[in-house]
């Protein structure tokens, strides 16, 4: 059975400050399900050791009159990346990647973001969003943050004090701040995760065991993967994932996903490991937050701090239901909450969902991460099996007021639309587009 990981900075897998030699990566402590964990994939200094090996030589200098070498100097200008390389990069396609171009164009965007908190401290990754110096991120990776305990380090080593902007538990995203950002900021373009296909291929980039601006690629290897992770506020995070085999590891939580193009597809945020506790690496099961999902969340959070979401009404259980001699997985209604959406709509205990929208529900998670992915207000159908007949059933989301409970219990939240999409990010061409599905669970950092 594999145990799913979130990659970045976990809040839970943060151990006391160490010195980097030793320090080795963060065990979470958050509770995990029952079925195949997912792990926040955060990092705390390199969870294995880097040793330099320096040797000697020696080194001669002309030497000015006054017996010194040294010489007037600027730091303004380090690391920088001169290069031209624009997004979308020119001939570089999904059918035709140039991932050498594509690293080159956005590595500017992305940053390290190193936490401390009240048990320790951690490092995650974050993508550049506006000229302003907004950074979206996990919640995971950030939230715990104490006051004074957030700082940015740019692609070229220019190193900033952030503040927290807004936080959103229920999605897992946060946006953070820089302070006195420069004015030579790159922000990330973002592509349409709607337009992500099965075996495309994509780039993560971020600061795995602080290592940053690693970049590595792999392909989409399912889309709409359920995977569930529990916060230390026992807030649950069900996600229709993008599933890939690019290796992401501890400390990659909140760095962007990129297509061919180099546009920002995905958020990554969790891992799964084959180990059953601690904190594991990369086995090519890595997981990232649709942008879309992330563009519409990081608007709101920019706004006022805040994120809504969506609301169905409904404890769901997982099961199956039979029409026209036909079996099917599906979420399971186990209770229907008055004055509902669902209720309203005339649910019933026993009503098996599977479909939304003609979309396959395979579980409780799945129409649960169906809905978060979706702004209030929206008109869905839902395909019932109800003694043995398959139903379409029309309804609109409501906007929750409340906290969900627990896995499996009071599922069903999305995100409204207050702003209109790409006032989060730059948006130019998309990507590519298909559909996953299936249940992984897992928890956050």
């Amino acid at each position: 059975m594999t145990t799913p990981q979130q990659h970045p900075e976990p809040r839970a897998d943060q151990t006391a400050p160490q010195t980097p030699q030793t320090q080795a990566p963060h065990t979470p402590s958050r509770p995990v399900t029952t079925r195949p964990g997912w792990w926040p994939v955060v990092g705390v200094a390199a969870g294995t050791a880097l040793v330099a090996s320096l040797a000697t030589f020696g080194v001669t200098a002309a030497l000015d009159d006054d017996g010194s070498a040294a010489r007037p100097a600027s730091v303004a200008s380090l690391g920088r990346d001169e290069s031209s390389t624009t997004v979308p990069v020119a001939g570089s396609s999904s059918q035709d990647p140039d991932w050498q171009a594509v690293a080159d164009a956005v590595r500017d965007s992305v940053v390290a973001i190193d936490v401390r908190t009240q048990s320790g401290s951690g490092t995650g990754s974050g993508v550049v969003v506006d000229a302003e110096g907004h950074v979206l991120t996990n919640d995971h990776v950030v939230g715990d943050a104490v006051d004074g305990g957030l700082r940015v380090t740019l692609a070229d080593g220019r190193v900033y004090e952030a503040t927290i902007v807004g936080l959103d538990p229920t999605t897992d995203l946060a946006v953070i701040q820089i302070q006195g950002a420069p004015d030579d900021l790159v922000p990330a373009v973002l592509g349409d995760s709607d337009e992500l296909v099965v075996g495309e291929g994509v780039m993560a980039v971020g600061n795995p065991l602080g290592l940053d601006s690693t970049v590595t690629t792999g392909i989409v290897s399912a889309l709409d993967r359920p995977v569930s992770t529990t916060g230390g506020d026992d807030e649950t995070v069900v996600t229709n994932a993008i599933q890939i085999d690019a290796a992401v590891n501890p400390g990659n939580s909140g760095g962007p996903l990129f297509n061919a193009s180099g546009e920002v597809v995905g958020i990554t945020s969790s891992i799964a490991t084959l180990s059953s506790g601690g904190q594991g690496g990369s086995i090519g099961l890595g997981f990232a937050i649709p942008a879309n999902l992330a563009d519409r969340i990081g608007a709101e959070l920019i706004e006022d701090g805040t994120a809504e979401h969506a609301f169905l009404g409904v404890a769901l259980s997982d099961g199956t239901a039979t029409a026209e001699d036909v079996t099917r997985r599906g979420a399971v209604v186990e209770q229907v909450t008055a004055g509902s959406p669902a209720a309203d709509a005339e649910l019933a205990t026993g009503d098996v969902v599977v479909a939304i929208d003609g979309q396959p529900v395979s579980g409780a998670e799945s129409l649960t991460a169906f809905v978060r992915a979706l702004p209030a207000g929206t008109e869905v159908t839902l395909t019932v099996v109800r003694d043995g007949e398959a139903l379409d059933v029309p309804l609109t989301l409501a906007t929750r007021e409340e906290k969900s409970a627990t896995p499996n219990q009071e599922q069903e939240q999305g995100d409204r639309d207050r702003r209109p999409r790409g006032d989060l990010f730059d948006r130019r061409s998309g990507s590519q587009g298909e559909q996953g599905g299936q249940s992984e669970q897992g928890q956050r950092g």
